[in-house]
C-alpha cells in the first residue's frame, strides 16, 4: 500500500518515525496491558488468598499434672522456654555497679569482702564463712551444693525456695522434711532433676498457664495470716505474689536441739502493702525459738533476715504504688517472632539494657541507668555507716562480756537497753544487706531503714560506753573491729579477704567516723 513499508516477514523489526521496535518489545507491551487488565481481579484473588489465615490455636500439648520437666512445658510454649534456658547464660559485665552476681568475668563475688562489716555480724553463722552474691534462677540449687556445708546445716528445709519438689516433699514427709539433714532430702530428688532450679510449675497452672502459687505452705499461710485471700488477688497481684514465694524473708524455728520444726513467713501483724521491718523484727524477737544461730562476737541468740525483696518492694513503694509488678521490671514483655510474651530471662533492669524501664519512662535508658547508680550510691553509703556503728558495738559488748568475766560490775539496765538497741540495729542491718536491689526497690523505705539502724546502734555504743565507764573499764575512742579474724582462712575452703571487692562509701564520709 502507498505510504507503508514494504512488509519483510523474514525481519523481526519494524520502524516507526525514527523509532526501532523489536518483536520482544511488542509482545513486553502487549503483557503489560493484560495484567494491567487483569490486576483488579489479581488483587482481588490475592486479597482473599493471602490474606491472613484465620487465627489458629495452639496446637495442644498435654501437661500431666505434676509435671516438673520443663521441657515437657516448652513444647507447649517453645518461646517462653527458650528464655528461660537463657538463665543459664551469663550477662555482661560492668551492666551492674553493685549485683555483680553472674557476669561473662565468672568470678563469683563474696559479699562479706564486699562489707566486711558483715563477716563480724555473721562470726558464729556460716553465712559469716561463705556468702555470695547470688548468679539467677539456673544456679539456685548448683551454688547451694557447693557453698560451705553449714549454709544447709537446718535441714531439708532449705531447699524450700531452691526446688520445684519442695512443695511434694513437705507434703509426704511433713516434720521430717524440715529437720532431715540437706543431703538426705536432695537425694529424694530424681537424678535429673537434682540441680533444677525455679522451673515453670513453680509459678504456672499446668491446664491453662494461669499463675499460681505453689507453696501453700509458706506463701498461702502467710497471706493468710495477714487477712488476704490468695484466692481474690488480681492477675497483675500475682505477676508479683509468685515471686514472693523465695524473694522473702522467712524464718526457720528450733527445738530445744536446735532441729528444724518448720518455716514462715513473719508477717503476723502486718498488711498488704505494708510489711514493715518494725513488725518483722517484734516477731522474730518474740520467741526464743526463732533464734537459729549464736551470734560468737557478741554471745547472743539471734534470728535472720533473708533477701526480703517482696517486703521492701510492697511496703508503699513508688512503683508498687503505680501499680507494677516484679514481672513488669524484671520479664519485660519482648517481641519472639511474631509474638509477644514475658521474658522468662529473669534479670536485673540494668543487666537487660534497661528495656522495661524504657517502656514506662521517656528518658534515655543512660539517663535512668545513672539515677538508679545514684540511687544505689546512697543506700551503700548508708549501709556502710550503719554496718560499722552496729559491729563497733558488737565488740563493745565483747569487751563488756570480758570485764564482767574479770568480776567488773556491768550495769544490768544500762546493758539491756543497750542490748536491745543492738538488736534493733543489727536486723535493720541486715534486712538492706540482704535485700536485692541495694535499696532500689524502695529507695525512701531503705534509707529510712539503714538511718534507724545507725541511730539505734549509735545509742547502743553510748550506753555500753556508759556502763564501761561506771565499771571502770578503758574504752578507746575508735574500737579495734579485728576484721581480719573474721575474714581471713573462713571455713574448709580457707577462704579470704578479697579487697579489690570492698565498696568503700561511695561519698568518703565513714572514712571521718
Amino acid at each position: 500500500m502507498l505510504g507503508m513499508p514494504p512488509q519483510d516477514h523474514a525481519c523481526p523489526e519494524r520502524r516507526y518515525g525514527n523509532d526501532l521496535i523489536t518483536r520482544e518489545f511488542v509482545m513486553k507491551k502487549v503483557k503489560t496491558i493484560v495484567m494491567l487488565l487483569l490486576i483488579p481481579g489479581i488483587l482481588a484473588g490475592g486479597i482473599l488468598s493471602c490474606s491472613p489465615r484465620k487465627a489458629q490455636p495452639v496446637k495442644p500439648v498435654n501437661i500431666p499434672d505434676n509435671e516438673i520437666s520443663p521441657d515437657v512445658w516448652g513444647k507447649a510454649y517453645p518461646a517462653e522456654y527458650e528464655l528461660w534456658k537463657k538463665t543459664e547464660e551469663p550477662t555482661p559485665p560492668g551492666k551492674s555497679k553493685y549485683k555483680r552476681g553472674f557476669d561473662d568475668d565468672k568470678i563469683i563475688y563474696d559479699k562479706l569482702s564486699e562489707f566486711p562489716y558483715l563477716a563480724l555480724l555473721f562470726s558464729g553463722w556460716a553465712f559469716g564463712i561463705e556468702y555470695n552474691e547470688p548468679r539467677g534462677h539456673a544456679y539456685m540449687v548448683v551454688d547451694q551444693l557447693n557453698v560451705d556445708e553449714g549454709r544447709v546445716k537446718a535441714g531439708g528445709v532449705c531447699l524450700t525456695c531452691k526446688t520445684p519438689y519442695s512443695p511434694k516433699l513437705e507434703k509426704e514427709l511433713g516434720r521430717d522434711y524440715y529437720a532431715k539433714p540437706y543431703r538426705e532430702i536432695h537425694a529424694m530428688i530424681p537424678e535429673r532433676h537434682k540441680k533444677l532450679g525455679a522451673a515453670c510449675i513453680d509459678c504456672h497452672d499446668n491446664k491453662d498457664m494461669s499463675l499460681r502459687i505453689s507453696r501453700e505452705f509458706t506463701l498461702v499461710k502467710a497471706l493468710k495470716d495477714m487477712g488476704v485471700d490468695p484466692r481474690k488477688l488480681t492477675r497483675q497481684e500475682l505477676r508479683s505474689i509468685v515471686c514472693a514465694q523465695c524473694h522473702v524473708t522467712y524464718s526457720i524455728p528450733k527445738d530445744k536441739d536446735m532441729h528444724s520444726t518448720g518455716l514462715f513467713f513473719p508477717w503476723q501483724g502486718s498488711a498488704w502493702g505494708n510489711i514493715s521491718v518494725e513488725n518483722i523484727i517484734k516477731k522474730l524477737r518474740s520467741d526464743a525459738s526463732y533464734g537459729e544461730w549464736t551470734q560468737a562476737v557478741t554471745g547472743f541468740k539471734m534470728a535472720f533476715i533473708r533477701h526480703p525483696e517482696f517486703e521492701l518492694f510492697s511496703n508503699n513503694s513508688v512503683h508498687w504504688k503505680a501499680g507494677a509488678a516484679c514481672a513488669d521490671c524484671h520479664m519485660p514483655y519482648t517481641r519472639v517472632g511474631s509474638s509477644k510474651v514475658s521474658d522468662h530471662r529473669v534479670t536485673s533492669p540494668l543487666k537487660n539494657e534497661l528495656k522495661a524501664c524504657v517502656q514506662c519512662h521517656t528518658e534515655s535508658p543512660e539517663w535512668l541507668r545513672e539515677q538508679v547508680i545514684a540511687i544505689q550510691d546512697r543506700t551503700v553509703s548508708l549501709m556502710v555507716r550503719s554496718g560499722y556503728a552496729t559491729a563497733t558495738a558488737a565488740k563493745l559488748f565483747e569487751i563488756a562480756h570480758k570485764a564482767r568475766k574479770q568480776g567488773k560490775h556491768i550495769d544490768k539496765a544500762l546493758y539491756d537497753k543497750a542490748r536491745d538497741h543492738y538488736e534493733e540495729a543489727f536486723y535493720r542491718v541486715i534486712f538492706v544487706g540482704a535485700e536485692n536491689s541495694v535499696g532500689f526497690h524502695n529507695p525512701t523505705e531503705a534509707m529510712r531503714i539503714l538511718g534507724d539502724a545507725a541511730a539505734f546502734a549509735a545509742k547502743a555504743e553510748g550506753l555500753l560506753r556508759q556502763a564501761l565507764a561506771r565499771a571502770g573499764v578503758d574504752t578507746p575512742i575508735m574500737v579495734d573491729l579485728e576484721l581480719k579474724k573474721y575474714l581471713d582462712a573462713r571455713g574448709k575452703k580457707k577462704l579470704a579477704f578479697k579487697k579489690k571487692f570492698e565498696f568503700k562509701d561511695p561519698y568518703g564520709v565513714q572514712e571521718k567516723f
